[in-house]
């Protein structure tokens, strides 16, 4: 595959996208920029010829933009079952499965989920678009599930562990005349 194909140049804008994602400590900004990032892996995939991963995107696309607005059970339930009839229609091996897998799970984490529990749930979706990516032959989405890996990771510490650290309370000390010593100190 060439580096700068038409598919291939698609992918590196999915790239940027999706790093942004997870570049987001805010849940709403999160689910903007992955809305976006999806609905150009989708395209990506089309050009590639991988119909699972393309149909896995574009309703994680919609499911992203949908999540902004309610967290409805039934819209979550409706968003898994419409990835599982694109699973039955397009995937012709297991390989064709995990994106399926991993937008279906995904879809829990971002209807029922948020901060830190949502973004380890992504995570493990991340490794699995990672290996749809691999075999695929997909460059720009190669780097950008390993680089999502990364970034989801750091943003997760960043989260548990804010880089600034809280204010340290000094000790207050009596002054000199009001300190009492022992008796054989006097």
């Amino acid at each position: 595959m060439e580096l700068l194909s038409p598919a291939q140049c698609v992918g590196y804008l999915a790239f940027f996208l999706g790093v942004g994602t997870f570049l987001q400590k805010s849940d709403r900004s999160l689910k903007v920029f992955n809305a976006g990032a999806c609905l150009v892996y989708a395209v990506h995939f089309v050009m590639l010829g991988n119909l699972p991963a393309s149909g896995s995107a574009l309703v994680s696309s919609v499911r992203s933009f949908l999540a902004l607005r309610t967290r409805a059970p039934w819209l979550a339930g409706t968003i898994i079952a419409i990835n599982l009839v694109v699973g039955v229609t397009f995937a012709k091996s297991g390989a064709g499965w995990l994106p399926v897998i991993a937008s279906c799970s995904a879809t829990i984490a971002i209807f029922y989920m948020q901060g830190i529990p949502m973004r380890l749930v992504l995570l493990g979706c991340t490794f699995l678009w990672l290996i749809n990516n691999i075999l695929s032959g997909s460059i720009g989405g190669t780097l950008l599930e390993t680089v999502l890996a990364i970034v989801n990771t750091t943003t997760i510490f960043r989260m548990v562990r804010p880089l600034t650290p809280e204010p340290v309370a000094v000790a207050q000390y009596p002054s000199s005349s009001s300190r009492t010593f022992p008796a054989k100190f006097r």
